[in-house]
């Protein structure tokens, strides 16, 4: 017997509700939304986020850690904290690279013109961060995203955006390196990237 849960409104297009950032504050601060909820902000609803499985927290270690030493005294380095879109998309890449202040510091997260990188590291949500979340990344303005596939040990290095989409892609595996276009002069080379 199939237990799954039909969504039966995906079928159909039904008039839906969407949150704003501001509503989605107050389902934390209403204790309705947890500090352990792992859900994101995107478009107004809210997304079920993945697990975090130790390979997945070994690799977002390492990258940590290097952009860390690379870039501390040219930007902040946000692990796994929220960044803004717009009004109804607030997702919590992996890690973010940002100015530092950010505009608005400290009363709102950072928002793309404050954001030099951002990066999703991705098994089981690979599918969804190159498609789904990709877009809304090119849509708000920023300027780089990399994809770190864990299925093949790649970086998937997207620049060059213009409307929803970026224009360059490219696959970055061990030896090479690495490196932040906003901010030359700091590599990261790809095998200390993953274990």
């Amino acid at each position: 017997m199939d237990t799954a849960p039909v969504d039966s409104l995906a079928r159909y297009p039904v008039p839906r509700h969407r949150l704003s950032r501001r509503d989605y504050y107050r389902l934390g601060e209403a204790g309705i939304l947890g500090e352990d909820d792992r859900v994101e902000l995107l478009e107004g609803q809210l997304v079920d986020m993945s697990p975090i499985l130790p390979r997945h927290a070994i690799v977002v270690e390492n990258l940590t850690e290097r952009l860390i030493t690379g870039f501390a005294s040219r930007a902040r380095v946000r692990c796994q904290n929220p960044v803004v879109l717009d009004d109804g998309s607030e997702p919590q890449p992996d890690l973010a690279l940002v100015r530092r202040p950010w505009s608005g510091y400290p009363r709102t997260h950072p928002g793309p013109e404050d954001i030099f990188l951002l990066i999703e590291v991705s098994d089981s949500s690979l599918a969804f961060d190159r498609t789904v979340k990709l877009e809304l990344y090119a849509r708000a303005g920023i300027p780089e995203v990399w994809i770190v596939d864990l299925t093949t040990d790649t970086v998937l290095v997207h620049r060059g955006r213009s409307g929803g989409a970026y224009g360059s892609v490219v696959g970055v595996e061990a030896p090479a390196v690495l490196g932040v276009e906003a901010l030359p002069g700091v590599t990261i080379p790809v095998a200390e990237v993953f274990v």
